[in-house]
């Protein structure tokens, strides 16, 4: 039994009801009088230098309001980290990729729009491009940005512990190659925005979003315009997954159309927009030793990273850096050598994607632990359980484990698949694998350098102290943090959910970084618990001053408020109540005050009750160069085993079955934990079996449609069995952490050992095509 009244429930969503009836207003459901239609004309070729660009042509179309290039919004730069600002909203010198931004066009209507960008004239100078990420980085390889020789964007060594020795020392080394294909987010909800200006001067961008801070941030740099001056409004959002995480060309270009004609501007990319516009998953190439001794001990992992990052650098730094300092959990190491680097290549910009940069490398990492079990002749549950770190540990890269419930959750999955009597007793071509993952809860450092707190939330009470109103910057992505916040709300203030209203997503709201780095729960939940502290501490403070009563003796339970816990001197309180109330309404019956009319006594003596919330993290991290990439206040683990079957004739893959268990701290809403758990799932299966973006030998996609890039379906998932498993985190609200992205860590790898298990042949690259595994159980026989 919950200890709680509202938190740790089934609680249903706050937008179960409006997504359920089609009520929902997503970007491109918005229309406003007035409005005119935008697009954008993108580069046809992978790399060329601009000679000239003839607008004159699409200007005289009639309906064409606004044509802008490069010459008419200027080159100042932008990117997502300060430290690497490499794009502009349109190429002004060269296109570096097929989808590279142009110019934009505003007119009356679609049709228009699509007329006036095919009539504007580009002439280029094509140039050699390169799109393998070994290749960009080879001497004499076509240069992408003359500020970055070699096409190196960014690159990271770091060394714990003397790595080299360690290994020397070990009784079995066991080394691992793995290769990964971009993917793309696939979200159902392509970016769609509309931007209009008042009067006054202030952009007001309806956008679908993770990052309405960010994106307002951005927008205003790029226009030269106040930050105060510009409001960014997330409506509902279908899906985003990472790379919806930045401000975009569309809205800085609706954004200068909507200053230029006097307008409101909107914009959807198309499908094939998207793919172009990317920012999803980067491919990897890993290179891993690990050394263990004879009795399993894990001494000392050597990585090494090559990641293809497009053409421009987008959440790119953050990515190479967490390939490595991921790794350096859940497991006990003694040392550890990371050398990574990120290639710019003439395809579109990969950036965050679920898991951000640690998926690949987890997926190799936790091949690379079943390996070394199977020549050491241990099972590979226990191997790992050998080598777990526990809570209050410390990783060798100074990540601090404040919660850690991994060992739980491997007992969880090794219990709730029956794995002791499956592994190494099923027949042929069925398989059963295990793995763990580690994410972050929340990155403990903003995006840009700040001291800027993460999140602020405001809770505003109506005057009659029916509805308590949570205001936050915070982005609702179909996660259910409007749902989490709320239960949170009413939990502090010990009320009813439904007593509760959420209003997100709004810049003009409060100060929230938005939906990124699994941080929401944490952060935002901070911030909302604090701000529902004060509205409760000034309903206290303002009764046991009137009642002349210990605010100790006051309490808030199931939507009242109880005094010594329990009943008191309740004539005393009718009679102050009917005083202060001046017969506004019938005085309380009971034998004590609800919480209604205990907020209402408190808004007659001090006015609107409003409480305040902040969040940011304290001082993370070690002394080492990119010691802030990785750290978190809190670190979410997991583990999954996945049984298969596999056709050796043909090398169809069927996923039979799923078991999963995640460390989420105190699970706030237990039917979204096992939500955001089966989707990450869900993601894993296709990004193992058959997602990847695919170009042609002039850099253009192949597959750029739901209809071509498959991602699984319901057909394609198995049975699941999800288990929470709750530790309390020190650092959580309640006790709270992440699941948003942790989950999909185990995935990949649980899938692929599973299939080694069925068939002996240990698959390398992704994804398993039917293909690809046929060719490696021919090859074996």
């Amino acid at each position: 039994m919950s200890d709680y009244q509202v938190l740790n429930s089934r609680a249903p969503r706050l937008d179960g009801p409006v997504k359920a009836t089609g009520r929902a207003k997503y970007a491109d459901d918005i229309s406003m009088p007035g409005m005119l239609y935008a697009g954008i004309l993108q580069s046809p070729l992978a790399h060329a230098k601009i000679l000239h660009i003839d607008t004159s042509k699409a200007k005289k179309l009639p309906g064409v309001k606004a044509i802008i290039t490069a010459k008419d919004v200027g080159l100042i730069k932008y990117g997502v980290s300060p430290a690497r600002y490499d794009e502009t909203l349109f190429a002004f010198d060269k296109v570096r990729y097929v989808g590279d931004e142009i110019a934009a066009v505003a007119a009356v209507d679609q049709a228009t729009v699509q007329e006036a960008l095919s009539l504007i004239k580009v002439d280029y100078e094509e140039l050699p491009a390169v799109f393998d990420m070994f290749e960009a980085m080879k001497e004499g390889a076509p240069q992408l940005h003359a500020e970055f020789p070699g096409n190196l964007n960014a690159e990271v060594h770091q060394e714990f512990g003397d790595t080299e020795a360690a290994l020397q020392g070990c009784d079995l080394v066991v080394d691992h190659t793995f290769l990964n294909k971009r993917q793309d987010a696939a979200f159902i909800e392509p970016q769609s925005c509309i931007a209009v200006f008042d009067l006054d001067g202030k952009l007001t961008l309806h956008t679908s979003t993770q990052v309405p801070h960010y994106v307002m941030r951005t927008v205003a740099m790029v226009l030269q315009i106040p930050v105060g001056n510009v409001r960014v409004v997330k409506p509902y959002v279908g899906g985003g997954f990472g790379p919806k995480c930045e401000a975009n060309p569309m809205e800085m270009s609706c954004g200068f159309l909507a200053r230029q004609t006097g307008r409101p501007v909107k914009m959807t990319y198309s499908r094939e927009q998207v793919f172009l516009h990317s920012r999803a998953r980067h491919q990897f190439y890993a290179e891993m030793s690990l050394g263990v001794k004879k009795d399993g001990t894990m001494v000392a992992l050597k990585n090494k990273a090559v990641l293809d990052g497009g053409a421009y650098t987008s959440f790119g730094i953050a990515t190479v850096y967490y390939s490595g300092s991921l790794l350096g959990g859940p497991y006990k190491l003694q040392a550890m050598k990371y050398d990574g680097m990120r290639a710019y290549t003439n395809k579109p910009a990969c950036g965050a994607q679920r898991g951000h940069g640690g998926v690949a490398h987890r997926a190799a990492f936790e091949q690379l632990l079943d390996m070394t079990a199977e020549k050491l002749g241990m099972d590979p549950v226990e191997f790992r359980l050998k080598n777990m770190m526990v809570t209050g540990d410390m990783t060798i890269n100074e990540l601090d484990m404040s919660s850690l419930g991994m060992k739980e959750c491997i007992e969880a999955v090794r219990d709730g698949s029956d794995w002791s009597n499956k592994k190494g007793k099923l027949p042929k071509g069925k398989g059963i694998g295990v793995a763990c993952g580690f994410f972050v809860s929340g990155a403990g450092y903003p995006i840009y350098r700040s001291d800027t707190y993460h999140s602020t939330v405001v809770i505003k009470v109506s005057e009659d102290g029916g509805i308590v109103n949570v205001l936050t910057g915070s982005a609702e992505i179909g996660q259910g943090s409007d749902t989490t916040m709320a239960m949170i709300a009413a939990e502090t203030l010990g009320i009813p959910l439904d007593h509760v209203r959420v209003t997100s997503g709004d810049t003009d709201l409060s100060v929230d970084l938005g939906a990124y780095s699994s941080r929401q729960t944490l952060m935002t939940g901070h911030a909302t618990k604090e701000a529902a502290e004060q509205v409760r501490g000034r309903i206290v403070e303002y009764l046991a001053e009137a009642m002349g009563c210990d605010p100790s003796s006051i309490s808030f339970k199931n939507g009242n408020v109880l005094f010594d816990g329990g009943p008191g001197n309740f004539e005393q309180i009718r009679s102050f109540y009917i005083k202060e109330h001046r017969g506004w309404t019938d005085p309380p019956t009971g034998d004590y005050l609800t919480f209604r009319e205990a907020a209402r006594l408190a808004f007659i003596k001090g006015g609107t009750l409003v409480g305040t919330g902040k969040y940011k993290p304290p001082r993370l991290g070690g002394s080492y160069k990119g010691a802030a990439v990785g750290t978190s206040p809190a670190y979410g683990c997991s583990a999954q085993v996945v049984e298969v079957t596999v056709d050796l004739e043909t090398g169809e893959v069927t996923v039979d079955k799923m078991t999963d268990a995640h460390d989420c701290g105190l699970a706030i809403n237990r039917t979204l934990v096992e939500g955001q758990m089966q989707g990450s799932l869900s993601m894993g299966l296709g990004e193992c079996l058959f997602e990847e973006v695919k170009f042609d030998s002039r850099g253009r996609i192949l597959n750029a449609s739901l209809g071509e890039y498959r991602i699984p379906t319901a057909l394609d998932m198995p049975n699941v069995k999800s288990i929470i498993v709750e530790s309390h985190e020190p650092n959580g609200p309640y006790g709270a952490k992440e699941v948003g992205e942790g989950a999909i860590m185990p995935t990949i790898p649980a899938i692929l050992n599973a299939i080694y298990d069925a068939t002996g042949v240990r698959v390398t690259e992704l994804p398993v095509s039917s293909e690809r595994l046929f060719m490696g159980i021919k090859a074996k026989k």
